[in-house]
C-alpha cells in the first residue's frame, strides 16, 4: 500500500506531458491525455505544420473534435482538429455522406493545430492545472439513451438526397468512361514513340480472353486442323489398322446387342390380355 501511495499519478513517458481530464464533474477518477509538440520534416505536410501542431495520444472514444477544440481553446485559437485511428495515418477526404463512413472504436490519436506556436506551449502548461472537463453544462456530451436516439436519427437516410448523390456519381462515372473510350478510339492503331501499337479487345480483331474455356476452344480448333491435314489410308499399314479397328467395333456392338436381347428375353412375361 505504501508503494502504491508513493506512485506518481499522471506520470508520462519521456517527451510527453500528461494532462488530466474528466468526463464530467460527477466523475471522481481522471483520465490522462499524453501531449507533445508534433515534429515533422520541413515540407513533409501542410495539414499538420510544425511548431503549431499538438500531438495528442490516448484520446477516449467519447471525445469528439469539437470537444478537443473547446478543451484547448483556452490556450489559443484552434485552427483544426483531426482525430485518427493510428499515428501518421492520412485522413481521407470524405466524398460521400452515405458511403465509406468508417466508424472508429476505441482510443485514438489527435492532431490539434493552433494559429500561433504559443498555443502548443500553453497546452503543455495545462498539466499544472486541475482536471479538465470534457462534458460541461453548456456543451454536454451525449451518452446512454440520448446518444442512441441521436445515432438512430443520424442513420435514417434521406431517399431524395441519396438518389441525388447516386445520380451525380453515375453521371461522373459515365462521363469518365466515355472519355476513356474516346481516347482509346483515337489512339487505336497509332504507334507510340517507340513504334509499338497498343492492342485492345475492341476493333476488327479483338483479343481473345484469357480463360480456360477459350483455351480449350483454341486447342480443339488446332486439333481439327491437324486432322484435316493428315493423309488417311494412304499407306498399306493404315488400311490394315482401319479395317482392324472397324472389325473390333462391329464385334463390340454385336456383343452388346446379344446382351440386350438376352436381358429382354429374361424380362418377358406371359400376358394373354
Amino acid at each position: 500500500m505504501a508503494a502504491a501511495e508513493k506512485r506518481v499519478v499522471g506520470a508520462a513517458p519521456a517527451g510527453y506531458t500528461a494532462l488530466a481530464v474528466k468526463f464530467g464533474e460527477r466523475q471522481r477518477s481522471s483520465h490522462c491525455l499524453l501531449v507533445k509538440e508534433h515534429q515533422v520534416r520541413e515540407g513533409a505536410g501542410a495539414t499538420h505544420p510544425p511548431r503549431r501542431t499538438l500531438f495528442v495520444l490516448n484520446v477516449p472514444p467519447y471525445c469528439s473534435p469539437d470537444s478537443l477544440s473547446r478543451l484547448f481553446a483556452r490556450c489559443g485559437c484552434v485552427q483544426s482538429v483531426d482525430i485518427c485511428e493510428k499515428p501518421g495515418e492520412k485522413k481521407e477526404k470524405l466524398t460521400s455522406k452515405f458511403f465509406n463512413c468508417k466508424t472508429v472504436t476505441g482510443f485514438q490519436v489527435a492532431y490539434v493545430v493552433f494559429r500561433k506556436p504559443a498555443g502548443v506551449q500553453a497546452a503543455k502548461a495545462l498539466s499544472q492545472e486541475g482536471p479538465l472537463l470534457i462534458s460541461t453544462e453548456s456543451h454536454p456530451v451525449k451518452t446512454g439513451i440520448s446518444k442512441w436516439i441521436a445515432s438512430y436519427a443520424a442513420s435514417v437516410v434521406d431517399q431524395e438526397e441519396l438518389k441525388a448523390e447516386v445520380d451525380a456519381y453515375m453521371q461522373d462515372y459515365d462521363k469518365k468512361i466515355a472519355e476513356e473510350e474516346a481516347k482509346a478510339a483515337k489512339e487505336e492503331g497509332v504507334p507510340d514513340e517507340e513504334g509499338w501499337v497498343k492492342v485492345t479487345r475492341k476493333g476488327r480483331k479483338p483479343g481473345l480472353p484469357r480463360t480456360e474455356a477459350a483455351n480449350l476452344r483454341v486447342l480443339e480448333r488446332e486439333k481439327r486442323k491437324r486432322a484435316r491435314k493428315e493423309l488417311l489410308n494412304f499407306y498399306a499399314w493404315q488400311h490394315r489398322e482401319t479395317k482392324r479397328e472397324h472389325i473390333a467395333q462391329l464385334r463390340k456392338k454385336f456383343e452388346e446387342d446379344k446382351q440386350r436381347i438376352a436381358l429382354m428375353r429374361a424380362q418377358r412375361k406371359f400376358r394373354p390380355y
